[in-house]
Order: C-alpha cells, then structure tokens, then sequence
C-alpha cells in the first residue's frame, strides 16, 4: 500500500497531472499488490478524474497479469474495463478470452456478447460487469438499485425484448427494465446477501437475529461494510427486529458483538463497528492497543473495560501475569497522579497481587486532597471503592463524604453517600449540607431535583422528608424550574421536574398542598405562573387543587384562566415598569399577528381533530391571550418604587439587607417587586417567604429561615447603588 496515500492525495486535490505521473510509475512496478490496485482504481472511479483517466488504466495490465489471487486478479479486470474508454481491439479480445475461460459451459455466452457490445466491438465499458448482471438475471435472483429503490427480486427475463421485471422493496408494482437501464442502475445480489435475504427471508432472518444476534451483525457489516450503531439501527430496525423490540435486542446483541472475536467494536458511540479479516483473541486485541502507548487515563479506561467485559481472560496465569507486569510498569509512569495511581492499584488487587492492598491503604492514608482524586477518576466502581476505603482509613471520612455529595456526577455515588451519612451519628452534618440546598437551590440543580425525589418517597425517614420539608423543598422546585427554563443545557432537566409535577395527575402537587397553610400555597402559584414551561392547563389545574385544599384561594381568580397575582399596590422599578410595557407591545403587535397566521396555515393542513400543529397554534392563542391580560392587570395596578420610598429603618420593599449565618458567612439580598425577581442574583420578590421572613426586621435582629439562624448586618438603599 505503498503509493495508495498519494493516489490518494492526488484525487483528493483534483490533481490530473500528478495523479497520472504516479501512475506511470506504478505501472512499471515489479511487486504487484491485488488489494492496492483494486483501492486505487475504486478511488479514481469515484472521482471526476475517472473520464480522462480511461485512455489510460490499461497499463495496468502487464502489472495485472503477475497476480497470484485469482479474486483479486478478477476484481482489478472488472475495474478496469469499468473505466477505460478507449474500446480497442487488443481490450476487446482480451475480454472475450476472459470471458470464455471463465464461462466456458455458458449456453447464451455468444448472446450474452452481444448485448454487453463486445460483438460489434464499438462500445463496451463495464463490458465484465455488464456481462455478470446477465449472467445473475435470472427467476428468484436479487439485485440492489442504486438509484433508491432498494433490493429487488427477478420476476422474468427475456433476452428477445432485452428486459427484466423485478420487485422492488420501496416501489409498488413489477417494474421492468430494458438491458441497457439495468446495466446503469442495477447491481447483483447472491442469495445470502443481507439485503437478499432481508427482503427474501424477512422472517428466517428475524428468526436468526433472535437466536445469534452476533452472527446477523457479522453477516451485516460483511455484506455493507462497516456501520455505525445508529446505521445498523436503521438497516435492522423494524426491517428485521420490531421497534418495540428493539432496545431490549440491541442490548443482547451489543453484548454479544463485544466478545466477538471478528467483530471490532468502536472505542467511541460515533465510530463504526468493523469486521475483521481474521479473528483476533481478545488479549491480542488488548496488547494491540495498549502497544500504541495511550495515555495514562485511556490506558485505564481500556484495562477497566476488559476486566469488566472478558473477565474470563484472567483465568489465563500467563495473560494474567503480563497484565500485572504492564501495569506495575505504569506505576512509574512520572506524570501518574495520585488518582490514576490508585485506579492502577486496584487493578493489581484484582488481579490478586499480594503487595496492592498494602499500597492501597498507605496511599489513601497520605493522600492530601482526597475529594479531588475522587472526582477525577472516570470509573464509577473505582469511586465507590475508594470511598470504602477513605471510610475505613481516614478519620476525617465525614467531611470528604459531605464534601463529595454534591459534587460527584453519577445518581448511584450519592446514593451511596447519602446511605453512609443517613446515621445517627452524622444525621444533623448531612441535615445541615442539605439545608443548603434549599437556601441556595440554583447551586447544584442536578442535586436538588435528586434529594427531592428522595424525600417524596413513601416512609422516607431522611433529613427533610417531614410534610414541612416537603413543603420547603416543593417551592424550591419551583423557583429552580424558572430558572432553568432559561438554560438550555439544563432542557432534559426541566422535563424531568415537569414530569415530577404532573405525574399521576398531579400527585405530587395534592400530597403537598394537603400540608401547606394557605400563605404557602399561594406562594406556589405565583411561582408556578412564572414558569413558562406548565401550560394554561397545568395552572388550572394547579388552581383547582389549591381551591380544593383551600376554598378562600377562589377570590384569587379574576377569570377562568388566569389567577390574580397580585394585591393592593404591585411594586415595580422604573426598568421593570418599561419592560412590561414592551412586552405587551410585542404580544398586541407581533407574537398574536404571528399566531394567526400560524393558525390559518395550520388551519390549511385539514381534519382539525387529528391536526397537532393546529392544536398547538391555538394553544399558543390562549397563553398569548392569558398573558397580554394577565400583565395588562398588572400594570394597571403597578406602582414605580422611587427612592424617596424606600425606608432603610427596617426590612422592606427597595431595601438591600446585608445578614450573616451561624458559621459566620455574609449573604446580601435586594427586596424588589415579582418582576424584578432573580434568585441567581440575589434579588428577592418582596412577597416570597424569605423576604416576608425579613420583613420588618432591624439591624441586630435576627430571623430563622429553612432551619438556620441570620442576623441583619446592615440595610441599605436599593437606589443608592444605583446612582
């Protein structure tokens, strides 16, 4: 494969010249290469250099005659009457030799002739493709068509019209094909091809894939090449393995594919599956890889990955011995860090080196910053081993728990920090890092939204799962949902929480205002109308179940759709006065303008009841409406906080407070009105319960909230700052 890279580059460039100056050169070469050739000419054929080159890809043939394997030899003849143009004597006689040598029992061979141009001799380029076509039309045949249409079966052939009939997988009806279209866009399948037998067999082969996945996966990539996971999906999906099937397959047969010794699997989702030549043993395959030095982390990522896939190698004392010699060579490596170094050593105690678990217990017990080696290493079960031993070594185990709860990534690592910290002994530590998380709930949302679902579970006897924590933690999910709306990475987040809210009918929600007082469950509704996320229908429904729990909550609604949300003056600065006058602006003159043109297009698609954009576009009619009304009451009822308003003798609204917590820690808020609302910034709605919890508080006061004690440090004017 020599010359392949610069045949390469030439085509790639468009480079005629060069390219044909290479070629001279190979053609006079004297160690014929049938895989290299076949590469070569398959490149060109496929590029705008294939036309000129055709005067001269018969200088190949001397080179080609020196071929030992007959299959290779063939490959490159056929590729070569694909391209060439000249149509000479010498490449007609040629083709004829060859064809008579190689079919010498064929009854049609002189008809066959005929039709593929070598009788006349004026014209027959893919005269030996052309010729195998024929020679493959016959009754019960597949061929593939190239220009769309799938795999086809051969009805009927006859050589006096020069026309097939065939079926086709994705057209209706036989069609048929005169012999000069089927040259141009029909390819011969034989009978075990995947795609003959998906469209053949379609049942015989569901049949196979169910009871040896790995073979169906050998037989696909052999026939199609290589493919990605999502490419083999959509060969085998529905097609041979029924949707609702699939997943639960796709996993049997993924295992399958790993301890397949032909298959290569993908280091990386995107990457294709290949099928090897020959079948590599797995410890080869293993060897292979780590003899391309990969860096320290991607040599622990393919060691874990085999250990944990083909834990049977280990059986082999040999394997196993020059395993562990490799990586005690990598415990030298200079830049091993203490985390790689630990996952080095787990290695070696499972592979049952006597001298690992000392070297374990001795690096846990120095390691300096023992969260971070945690955090990075990248396998979930050497994490959790670790912190196992962290428990049994270190005293200082408590603080590197809590330390860790809210920082590792996976579910299953906090389960297990949060079972090791759910004692008696250390239950008011974990209590207190929780109660964080309601003080502070745009912090770690991730976190958030896993504890919550922790405490909603039934009997849960965790920090917070009392009704009034419940309580605490359910208005925190919603501040936290508004939040997110506006962070598009957070978007499967938001569903989840949405999924949480609206599960079996808006469970949650019930449980939860059947253990609030009417001040809470009025806080969760103008929370709740501010995540533009739930549907009118959500805040009707969310509505309804306060009403339920709490009749005098009706008073609240000034029409059908929508709640009141405010009382008496709505406070709200100069920028946010502005702010909601623009956006009724752009509701009035643009979005509603929009939308009807949305519903009269969506109108146009027919069948009304079966139409979702139609239903989507007059859903976005009645949150428009709703919300032009909802602010329109507002602003007939807002008031612009002015400076001279605000009064710094206590807590209130336009007033920034300065507290500090038990442990000493500064925390600044600024009390606006619900439009000014930003929790990430620290500013407060005056009617949420922390700022109704401050409310009138002096400097030297102190309040409770969420379970911690705060002391008013200093208050100050809003519009100070501002001048």
């Amino acid at each position: 494969m020599a010359y392949l890279k610069d045949f390469r580059e030439r085509i790639q460039n468009n480079d005629y010249p060069g390219f044909l100056k290479i070629w001279e050169e190979y053609c006079y070469g004297d160690q014929p290469d049938g895989e290299e050739m076949i590469a070569v000419l398959e490149n060109v054929k496929a590029s705008e250099l294939a036309k000129p080159f055709g005067t001269h890809v018969e200088r190949i043939l001397p080179l080609w005659r020196e071929l030992k394997n007959t299959d290779q030899a063939h490959a490159v003849l056929r590729l070569v009457f694909d391209l060439q143009t000249s149509n000479n004597e010498d490449l007609a006689n040629l083709a004829i030799e060859y064809i008579k040598a190689r079919y010498p029992e064929d009854p049609l061979l002189n008809e066959k002739l005929r039709l593929i141009g070598l009788r006349n001799r004026e014209r027959f380029q893919s005269a030996l493709r052309n010729f195998e076509l024929l020679t493959h039309m016959q009754k019960g045949n597949f061929v593939f068509h190239t220009a769309g249409w799938g795999t086809g079966e051969i009805l009927d052939v006859s050589l006096v019209r020069e026309e097939v009939s065939i079926e086709f997988e994705y057209v209706i009806g036989a069609q048929h094909f005169s012999f000069e279209k089927a040259f141009k866009t029909l390819m011969p399948l034989p009978k075990d091809h995947f795609y003959s037998r998906r469209f053949g067999t379609p049942d015989e082969l569901e049949k196979e894939a169910r009871e040896n996945p790995g073979e169906l996966i050998r037989l696909l990539l052999r026939d199609l090449g290589p493919k990605t996971a999502a490419e083999i999906k959509e060969e085998l999906c529905d097609l041979v393995i029924p949707m609702d099937d699939w997943n639960r397959w796709w996993q049997t047969a993924r295992a399958k594919i790993k301890k397949d010794t032909k298959i290569e699997s993908p280091k990386e989702l995107k990457d294709p599956f290949h099928l090897r030549k020959e079948e590599v043993p797995h410890e080869v395959a293993l060897y292979k890889a780590l003899e391309t030095k990969p860096s320290v982390q991607a040599t622990i990522q393919m060691v874990y990955a085999f250990l944990r896939d083909f834990p049977e190698t280990v059986k082999n004392q040999e394997f196993k011995a020059s395993l562990a010699t490799r990586l005690n060579e990598l415990l030298t490596h200079e830049h091993l860090n203490e985390s790689q170094k630990l996952q080095v050593l787990f290695f070696l105690d499972d592979l049952h080196i006597s001298s690992a678990v000392g070297q374990i217990s001795e690096l846990i017990a120095q390691m300096s910053l023992v969260p971070d080696a945690i955090r990075a290493m990248e396998v979930v079960s050497f994490q959790k081993r670790a912190l196992q031993q962290v428990h049994k070594l270190r005293k200082n185990w408590k603080e590197i728990y809590l330390d860790l709860l809210f920082s590792v990534e996976q579910n299953i690592l906090r389960d297990f920090l949060l079972t090791e910290l759910d004692t008696p002994e250390t239950k008011e530590d974990l209590k207190q890092k929780l109660n964080t998380l309601l003080i502070h709930p745009l912090s770690f949302p991730e976190v958030f939204v896993w504890y919550f679902q922790k405490i909603i579970t039934p009997k849960s006897k965790l920090p917070f799962s009392t009704p009034d924590g419940k309580n605490d933690f359910f208005e925190g999910l919603l501040i936290l949902l508004d939040h997110l709306e506006q962070k598009p990475q957070h978007r499967d987040l938001v569903k989840k929480i949405l999924g949480l809210i609206t599960a079996d009918r808006y469970k949650l929600v019930r449980d939860i205002m059947q253990h609030s007082d009417q001040e809470e469950v009025k806080e969760y509704l103008l929370l709740a109308t501010k995540c533009e996320s739930m549907t009118d229908h959500d805040i009707k429904i969310l509505h309804s179940l306060a009403e339920v729990v709490h009749p005098s909550l009706s008073r609240l609604r000034k029409d059908k759709d929508r709640p009141a949300m405010e009382e008496n003056i709505f406070w709200t600065t100069q920028e946010g006065y502005q702010r909601t006058q623009l956006r009724i602006q752009q509701i009035a003159t643009v979005e509603t303008v929009q939308n009807a043109k949305e519903i009269e297009v969506a109108r146009a698609h027919g069948d009304l009841r079966e139409n979702a954009e139609f239903k989507a576009a007059l859903e976005r009619r009645d949150r428009l409406q709703t919300e032009l009304k909802f602010l329109s009451d507002q602003l007939s009822k807002a008031r612009i906080l002015l400076p001279e308003d605000v009064s710094t003798d206590e807590v209130g609204i336009g007033t920034v407070v300065h507290c500090q917590d038990s442990k000493g820690e500064h925390i600044r808020y600024a009390l606006l009105g619900p439009w000014e609302a930003n929790p990430e910034e620290r500013v407060l709605s005056f009617q949420s319960k922390l700022a109704q919890t401050m409310k009138g508080r002096t400097v030297g006061e102190k309040f409770d909230f969420q379970g911690e004690t705060f002391t008013v440090t200093d208050i100050h004017n809003y519009f100070d700052q501002k001048r």
